[in-house]
């Protein structure tokens, strides 16, 4: 059993694990796709375009999910001041922009067809825009600020006070 615990083996194992991971991804991502644009059924008042939503609706959890979690990271950083917490919330927040960004988007071309207009200021749109600004921001504080512990501090307080606004969105 331990000699499963030698780093060798371990990097090996890990290795052919990715590999077997990543063809599975490859294959679902094509099933996905498959199923989503060419053999769902189309809607009979949207048309085509709930195709969308395919894309919309996960995308919007995800970065939703992000900004969750990061702000779980900075309430924990206040508390236990581990570097690690905010490491790992630094490296959500361009996942999560860029999430929020497919969610805007893909928003935006589905409410063209279906609403007539690209954008209504609706409280759950408006609130998706102010969630990507405060992406943004947690971002520009990590690249602005080069002292680290003030960077931590600064992006921390900006992630907990973005936590409010995920209730509205959600």
């Amino acid at each position: 059993m331990l000699k499963f615990l030698n780093p060798s083996n371990t990097f090996s194992l890990a290795t052919k694990i990715i590999n077997i991971l990543t063809y599975l991804f490859l294959i679902l991502i094509f099933y996905g796709l498959a199923q989503s644009l060419f053999i769902s059924p189309i809607d009979y008042i949207q048309g085509h375009s709930i195709r969308i939503m395919y894309v919309h609706v996960p995308s919007s959890w995800i970065s939703l999910g992000c900004f969750g979690v990061i702000g779980l990271l900075s309430i924990i950083n206040f508390i236990y001041k581990n570097k690690n917490f905010s490491l790992l919330g630094k490296s959500l927040a361009s996942l999560g922009l860029m999430f929020t960004t497919i969610s805007i988007v893909t928003g935006a071309l589905w409410g063209q067809p279906t609403w007539g207009t690209w954008w209504v200021w609706d409280a759950r749109l408006t609130s998706m825009l102010v969630l990507g600004i405060f992406y943004i921001s947690y971002i520009l504080s990590w690249k602005l600020i080069s002292d680290f512990s003030l960077s931590c501090k600064v992006s921390s307080i900006i992630a907990i006070v973005g936590l409010a606004n995920l209730p509205i969105i959600k």
